[in-house]
């Protein structure tokens, strides 16, 4: 600490408890393992002692004061009965807080720390220097082992960012990407013994073995995970984590595919082929986005690791049927996949019981389900370089997409009056009705497209067989697979629910500022219902749907969400890469206004540049030396200590861009990292 010699500095001091922390996990309190390990004091240093791990010391510099406890629940406390010691886990809090002696006298515990008291005046620092190690002192060498670690970061980032990309750029990646590593967590989670209950506690309330998570018995967590955001949600969500993996892909793509995989092990998946969705509720249903991103970490990774790619398409093939046997319940190809991650977007509650007798046919649902064939046709088209049995799969996926494409049109999804697609509510007696809110729920079709080369056809006799034999026998379905057009002299064929002309139709809305174009990205619902909410009496309720650029004004699922206008990095990423695949078949001669209205026109790549650097000025200083992030923020936006510490929120105010939900490090919003290496020239 650097002394403060001037008196008003003095003036300001403040002291500030620091709590290195070390502690034993508890493994001896379940009946599995009567071992328990030790931490005690020893030379004024914490030493760990564990029957597998053998002997390490956590090592502080100073004379920090050294506190124990046991890493045992606080019985008296929750329950009010007698507990295994009178000091417990949060022993060590309460001895720093309130002061009675809830510490070991004896220092020894499974869970204790190094007590710093630090004053520090307004404008000094302080530094703390601590090593876990088998040694006895710290080392002479920890400057140069800091030194050390520091310089190999700046090396490996450096690689990772173009040489023509901006500094400020190239600061915002870094962090994304290091965010994004810090919040690997090991996640421990048994339903079977939490629904049996701590034997060292009082049993749960019956009540339990038939309430939340009572069907996933099979479901054991025992691994390192990526979490949404280690400080606010220190749990996986499905399909948080696919985003998160095409994002790790960069940095550390062995973790990438490992995660993918995992989710898709006997351990985690349903039995019945359901994905787990999240602590809270594994039965809720995410977007299954999974085959998507293990096909864009197949292609950051080089496109070589088919023993991956195999191995995750033979997992998902079993997701895949799930979803058509659960969630396509006239089985007619139009699906109902529930809330699907998008929280309050719609009138009333997708999660729960409809408010009449019927059921939703979602235009999200139905355009994932239709984009989920187009990722496991590419995957099969991938492999069956290697392996024709593949062929056959392709095949498959590829009648499927077209069947389902087709049902958004035949089922009324589509709506010709407005060029945009809408939910519509199936009631008992017949009655369809949609369910006009402009929002993402619309948008998402445009996800849902691939391109044919030649070049794929001539290599894949049988499939192209059975391909032209479809397209000539099935003409109703040629709106979605039948579009072909000559580029550069090559011919492409376009799989696609959203055709060139209603794509134009939509673009138009989506490219609208007065719409859905916000000058940070993709706004979650229109900016049209700002005057015109949509409002409607559905079961006997009045239900409203208002334009919320900001946190949500209503406890709907998912109350502390909001995706009624702010712009969530996802979705916006997903139709950034859409646009870049209709781009590749279309080519320059197709473009639109952007904004709609302006005069402008862009090709459809010009678009997905402009949307992408929109994103990415959310984190960037404007002209006015602010960051659209911090928002209000004074202390971030004003005070140069912090300024440049960018926080990756879980969503944007759709109209200031300022951050909002989780603020620390939300995995998703790590693809910032991805459109910084795509504007700098990278194009995967």
């Amino acid at each position: 600490m650097h002394p403060a010699s001037d008196p008003k500095r003095r003036a300001g001091r403040g002291t500030i408890e620091v709590l290195p922390t070390i502690w034993f996990r508890n493994t001896w309190s379940w009946g599995l393992d009567g071992r328990r390990p030790l931490l005690r004091d020893e030379l004024g240093s914490i030493v760990a002692l564990h029957e597998e791990l053998g002997r390490r010391a956590l090592i502080g510099g100073g004379h920090p004061e050294l506190l124990f406890c046991e890493n045992e629940t606080n019985s008296e406390r929750l329950w009010g009965a007698a507990g295994s010691t009178p000091y417990p886990k949060d022993g060590i809090n309460d001895y720093v807080i309130h002061g009675p002696q809830t510490v070991n006298p004896d220092r020894v515990g499974t869970k204790a720390a190094l007590r710093y008291r630090l004053t520090v005046a307004p404008g000094e620092t302080a530094e703390i220097r601590l090593r876990l190690t088998e040694g006895a002192d710290l080392g002479a060498d920890w400057g140069q082992v800091m030194a050390d670690r520091e310089r190999e970061a700046d090396e490996f980032y450096a690689t990772l960012a173009p040489g023509s990309l901006p500094q400020e750029e190239r600061m915002i990646m870094r962090q994304a990407f290091a965010g994004m590593l810090w919040c690997k967590q090991f996640y421990h989670y048994d339903v079977e013994r939490w629904l049996e209950g701590d034997p060292s506690q009082p049993p749960p309330p019956e009540a339990r073995k038939r309430g939340r998570n009572s069907s996933w018995q099979h479901l054991s967590n025992r691994d390192i995970i990526s979490m949404p955001d280690k400080w606010e949600y220190p749990w996986y969500a499905a399909w948080d984590l696919a985003f998160h993996c095409v994002a790790f892909a960069h940095v550390d793509p062995e973790f990438a595919k490992h995660q993918l995989v995992l989710l898709c092990r006997e351990w985690y998946m349903h039995p019945n082929g359901q994905l787990p969705a999240y602590e809270w509720a594994f039965g809720d249903v995410n977007p299954p986005v999974h085959a998507w991103a293990a096909l864009t970490v197949f292609d950051v990774d080089g496109g070589k690791d088919y023993e991956f790619l195999e191995r995750v398409m033979h997992k998902l093939l079993l997701n895949f049927n799930w979803w058509v046997n659960r969630k396509d319940s006239e089985g007619n190809n139009v699906f109902e996949g529930g809330f699907l991650g998008l929280v309050n977007i719609g009138p009333f509650d997708r999660s729960a019981a409809l408010p009449v007798m019927g059921h939703l046919e979602q235009s999200d649902g139905t355009a994932w389900m239709a984009m989920y064939c187009l990722s496991l046709l590419e995957m099969a088209f991938v492999l069956a370089e290697h392996d024709d049995t593949y062929e056959d799969l392709a095949v498959k996926f590829f009648e499927h997409f077209a069947y389902i494409a087709q049902a958004m049109n035949d089922q009324g999804l589509w709506n010709e009056e407005d060029g945009f697609f809408y939910d519509v509510l199936h009631e008992a007696g017949g009655e369809r009705i949609p369910l006009k809110v402009r929002s993402m729920v619309g948008l998402i079709p445009i996800c849902a497209a691939t391109t044919l080369g030649r070049g794929t056809m001539s290599r894949l006799e049988e499939f192209t067989k059975r391909f032209l034999w479809f397209v000539e026998n099935k003409p109703h379905y040629m709106d979605v697979v039948g579009h072909v057009n000559v580029l550069g002299g090559h011919e492409g064929r376009l799989f696609s629910i959203v055709d060139p002309e209603r794509l134009r139709r939509i673009l138009s809305k989506m490219l609208d500022e007065d719409e859905f174009l916000s000058e940070y990205g993709l706004r979650s619902m229109s900016r049209f219902h700002k005057d015109q909410p949509f409002e409607r009496e559905i079961g006997g309720t009045m239900t409203r749907v208002d334009y919320e650029p900001g946190e949500s004004t209503s406890g709907l699922f998912g109350g502390n969400s909001n995706w009624r206008g702010p712009i969530w990095f996802p979705l916006n990423f997903l139709v950034i890469e859409s646009l870049r695949r209709y781009y590749r078949y279309l080519g320059d001669d197709f473009k639109v206004e952007l904004p709609t209205g302006s005069g402008r026109l862009a090709t459809l790549e010009e678009v997905a540049d402009e949307l992408s650097r929109r994103l990415i000025r959310l984190f960037l200083n404007g002209s006015d030396g602010r960051r659209p992030v911090f928002g209000t923020a004074e202390k971030f936006q004003a005070d140069a200590s912090w300024h440049d510490l960018i926080p990756f929120n879980e969503y944007f105010h759709g109209e200031t861009g300022a951050g909002l939900g989780a603020s620390h490090q939300t995995g998703w919003t790590g693809l910032v990292a991805n459109l910084i290496l795509l504007s700098g020239g990278e194009r995967i």
